[in-house]
């Protein structure tokens, strides 16, 4: 980098614009911010210096470069409201996290500036950088630290009362409880994040991640038509603002209708014209591929889907974790109906019908004979499966209970009758009154 500066102007930006190439432009933008004018026109002309090298730095996949350039910058910040240096700050974390493959130097980058702002005493920044630190944490899987800071941070912005990033946090508490399985504390923390949003006014994105989350909270306890209701709220959201996160959206849409026996609605739901011509790709033909598979009742189909779209199916926690429920459920079906004819069936025999390894299905039918799903045995020597007949229910239980019962209410009739006839009442505190005398009792 040169030591020499440029003047801070516009023309300065329009030549590092019409550059050859993207490391001159990069040399005139530094030369710029090298410029020690403090006078407002130029502060406002390194702000957009800045800005434009953040773009040409991520464009160019130099996450260090951007990392230093935010120690360079620490003289500068002195001389800007503090607001323009959070913006300026997160605007330069965001073009990191916007790199692929820089996980570790996200966090250390935001555990820096956290030093450098409690340094500065900027709290409003800290605070926010902090969130963005936790959630790093958890995309790492480092939860338990993750978790630490985010207790501390809440209660800190409880105090402060600043509602907008509290929905934030809240919101980030959720999904970290989801991912440590703790479901009352993640459907805890969704709580609190839609009684702070209801007091302010929500951007319909985040508006869109609250309902997304609500879907997935949902579709956890098995109410999938609730979750769909959620989910079809946050990809109209998302669709309206073109967030990637749309599509999403829209897989766990398709997903709670093939959850609820409605695979033949995916097809329409496809069809329409505001899905059909913007959302196609895998993640939809996934989809598609499952709901193929669950309508024809076919394992092997299903098989085949998990195989061709490992990515979208396997790799996503959440579809994997429902579609692991579904097959489950449409193998035990499935065996049920082929074991039905038989009193006595090799296993190799049934394996072969169902188009899956003897291994796998001698699993299956251990599991499901102790779940009692079916009276029955496995013989192993023989390699067969031995079902026995419904045993038939003893009435002499039922018709005793039922005698009990009877006894019962006669013994209520004649001390109701007794009661009458003699002239007893009860009183609420145990007292007992006869026509001609009264005493006490304990109870």
């Amino acid at each position: 980098m040169s030591s020499s500066y440029v003047p801070a102007t516009t023309e300065s930006l329009d030549q590092a614009q019409e550059a050859k190439n993207p490391t001159e432009a990069i040399l005139i933008l530094y030369r710029i911010l090298e410029n020690p004018s403090s006078s407002s026109e130029a502060l406002r002309i390194k702000e957009k210096a800045i800005s434009n090298l953040s773009d040409l730095l991520r464009e160019q996949n130099r996450a260090e470069e951007l990392r230093s350039l935010l120690t360079q910058l620490r003289p500068f910040f002195s001389l800007i409201p503090k607001a323009k240096t959070a913006k300026i700050v997160r605007g330069v974390i965001d073009a990191v996290v916007k790199i692929p493959g820089t996980s570790d130097l996200q966090i250390s980058l935001c555990k820096e500036m956290v030093l450098w702002t409690r340094a500065e005493k900027r709290t409003f920044l800290r605070q926010r950088v902090e969130a963005r630190l936790a959630a790093l944490l958890m995309e790492s899987k480092e939860y338990s630290e993750a978790l630490a800071l985010l207790s501390v941070l809440i209660k800190e912005v409880r105090r402060l009362d600043d509602k907008l990033l509290l929905v934030d946090i809240e919101l980030l508490e959720s999904k970290l409880h989801f991912s440590l399985r703790n479901l009352p504390k993640a459907k805890a923390a969704l709580t609190a994040a839609r009684t702070a949003a209801n007091a302010i006014y929500v951007p319909p994105d985040q508006q869109g991640t609250i309902d997304l989350q609500s879907g997935i909270l949902h579709a956890e306890e098995k109410d999938y038509k609730t979750a769909y209701s959620y989910f079809y709220e946050a990809f109209e959201a998302f669709n309206a603002l073109e967030d990637p996160r749309a599509i999403y959206s829209l897989k766990y849409m398709l997903l709670c209708k093939i959850m609820v026996n409605q695979a033949d609605d995916v097809a329409g739901i496809l069809s329409s014209a505001k899905v059909g011509l913007q959302y196609q790709g895998p993640e939809v033909d996934a989809m598609k591929a499952v709901a193929h598979a669950h309508a024809q009742r076919s394992l092997k189909l299903f098989e085949t889907a998990l195989r061709d779209f490992k990515a979208q199916l396997e790799e996503d926690p959440i579809v994997h974790r429902h579609l692991s429920s579904l097959y489950d459920t449409l193998l035990e079906q499935n065996l049920c109906r082929l074991i039905e004819p038989f009193s006595r069936v090799e296993i190799a025999h049934i394996a072969e019908l169902i188009e899956l390894p003897v291994e796998h299905v001698e699993k299956k039918l251990s599991q499901m004979i102790l779940d009692k799903k079916f009276a029955g045995t496995l013989d192993q020597g023989a390699g067969c499966l031995i079902i026995f007949e419904d045993p038939k229910p003893d009435a002499i239980y039922p018709a005793t209970l039922e005698t009990i019962s009877n006894i019962g209410k006669v013994v209520d009739s004649l001390y109701s009758a007794i009661c009458k006839n003699y002239g007893i009442r009860f009183s609420l505190f145990g007292r007992v009154t006869f026509s001609s005398c009264h005493f006490w009792f304990k109870t």
